[in-house]
Parts: structure tokens; sequence; C-alpha cells
């Protein structure tokens, strides 16, 4: 296993070349206004199953789910437009932690740092997307009166496709579909 990520903006096994990649990946598909800013747990361990990694193969139902909730589609492999229409739609995602964990307990010293980012960014409303990532920042974006939805959204990658989907469905849901 490895170590746990710092709590701090440094990365440990040389993490950073990954999470440049990651920012990079993300950085083009950021809006210039977020109307809805989406925010998971953490990136996943697998380097090549990112979020806005354009050549993803297996398990990617973070982003297929969000897909499916925002535009009532189920994406092809090919990403790109899906991406694009994420981004034409104000649609952003960041996580809570920067990058993979071993330990949970690596993400409460991270909240602070989150609602600063949340707030920068000035999104119209923020989603949290899992249980964990709800527990822990809902109160705290509330509290910095930030725009957070009162929704706990399950990870739909741990058996919960349905779940997600029925209260993922309504709050993201919209009519802008990508150009393909």
């Amino acid at each position: 296993m490895n170590p746990p990520a710092s709590t701090h903006n440094v990365t440990v096994d040389g993490d950073t070349e990954a999470r440049a990649r990651r920012e990079a990946a993300a950085a083009e598909f950021r809006p210039g206004h977020i109307s809805t800013l989406l925010v998971a747990e953490a990136p996943p361990s697998a380097l090549d199953r990112y979020f806005y990694f354009l050549d993803v193969d297996v398990q990617d139902s973070l982003f297929r789910h969000v897909i499916e909730a925002t535009f009532g589609e189920k994406p092809t492999r090919d990403k790109r437009p899906w991406l694009d229409a994420l981004k034409n739609a104000g649609y952003f995602l960041l996580d809570l932690s920067p990058d993979p964990f071993d330990d949970p307990s690596v993400l409460r010293p991270l909240v602070p740092t989150l609602v600063t980012r949340c707030a920068r960014l000035r999104p119209e409303r923020i989603v949290l997307i899992g249980a964990r990532v709800y527990d822990l920042a809902y109160g705290a974006l509330h509290a910095a009166q930030l725009p957070v939805v009162d929704v706990r959204l399950p990870i739909p990658g741990y058996g919960q496709r349905q779940r997600f989907l029925d209260l993922a469905t309504p709050v993201l849901a919209t009519n802008r579909a990508p150009s393909r």
C-alpha cells in the first residue's frame, strides 16, 4: 500500500507529476463560469482512470454516471464531446483531496482548503458526491454561505448506480446535449 497523501500541498512517492497531469487535464475542461461544481472525494489511485482523462478504458463509473444524470444519455468511450458538453453547461468537478489516499483520516483537515477553493471558483451551486464528502464538507460549506446543495449522493461505483441516478438526476439534469 502507498502511504497516504499529505494533507498539505505536498505529495508523496512522486505523485507531483501525477497531480500535474490531473490538473492539466481538468484545466482544459474548466468553464469560464461554473454553474455546478461537483466535489468528489479524491482521484482514483490508478492514474489512467481520472475523470478528465480522455482515454479511460475501464472503471470510469463516476464519469459515466455524472453524464447519464446530467444529459440523460449513456456516454460513449469518446469522452471529449461529453467533457466539452459539461464545460459548455458550466459543470466542473474537483476533489476534496487532490491526491489518492489510503487513510480517510486525511480528508477532514482538507475541508477548510476545500471551502476556500469553492469560494474562489464562485459556483452557482455545489453538489457533493459521496456520503463521506457530504458528511465532512456540507456543514463547513453551508456555514461559509456557499451554495451547497443539501443532497447526500452516494458514489455510483460502489453498487449504488441506480440510487445515484435517482438522487442526482433531479439535481444535475440539463437540456444541453453534447454536440457530436
